[in-house]
């Protein structure tokens, strides 16, 4: 499924036919059907091991974001929003931080988050850091745009200091299998057929760009219904 499939959101009609391309994508285990969420409906977010994340895991509200690196439209959300959501929710001890890559472009964004993985080793900053950096950077990798895509991964990868394992890292088979796991998940879990989609404290929410006063707005909504 190409990117611009992935990111169109401007119908009912898109909106149906992707989700049934998800239901035959993943669940033709003979014939069975999955119990999936509406928008709207709520479904328990259920941490892993695995999971890149931030802030405290006691917070009152619990954010996951589907995404991928490649995802245009995650890219411009990601700018607007991931500063301030940090500041004001996450590092406050208002919001935990979920993010689960949803390939979009399977071997580009299998690729770019295997490198994400090996630079946060050694801490999440640096994982989310690698993440800044290819959504501010897709241009020079992104193969709805560029036929080289290994080469501009390689230098995302020479940026972050990681160069000499990049390689390795976008070869992964346990970062591809990962992501692999995720995906059907997010399908069968939360229905998801769009990036980027945010679940808020097991709430699926409507897919697409969010605007920063909106999604504050959000946030403060699901903290008032804990507090009150």
């Amino acid at each position: 499924m190409s990117r611009n499939q992935m990111v169109l959101l401007g119908g009912a009609v898109a909106v149906l036919v992707l989700a049934v391309i998800a239901y035959f994508a993943f669940f033709t285990d003979g014939g069975q059907s999955a119990n999936v969420p509406t928008r709207g409906l709520s479904t328990a977010i259920v941490v892993q091991p695995t999971d890149m994340t931030l802030g405290s895991p006691n917070a009152p509200v619990k954010v996951l974001e589907y995404g991928a690196p490649s995802c245009p439209v995650c890219a411009k959300f990601e700018m607007d929003n991931f500063d301030p959501m940090k500041k004001t929710f996450i590092d406050t001890g208002k919001v935990f931080f979920i993010f689960r890559t949803f390939p979009i472009n399977g071997a580009a964004d299998g690729a770019a988050e295997g490198l994400a993985r090996c630079a946060g080793r050694t801490s999440a900053d640096n994982y989310f850091h690698f993440l800044d950096l290819l959504f501010r950077n897709q241009k020079d990798w992104d193969p709805e745009i560029t036929s080289d895509v290994r080469g501009g991964l390689l230098k995302m990868a020479r940026i972050a200091g990681i160069e000499a394992e990049a390689e390795t890292c976008m070869a992964d088979k346990a970062s591809a299998d990962r992501i692999n796991a995720s995906e059907k998940d997010a399908v069968a879990r939360y229905n998801v057929n769009a990036t980027p989609t945010l679940v808020i404290n097991g709430v699926v929410q409507q897919p697409g760009y969010i605007p920063w006063p909106t999604l504050k707005s959000t946030l403060e909504s699901f903290l008032a219904r804990k507090q009150g």
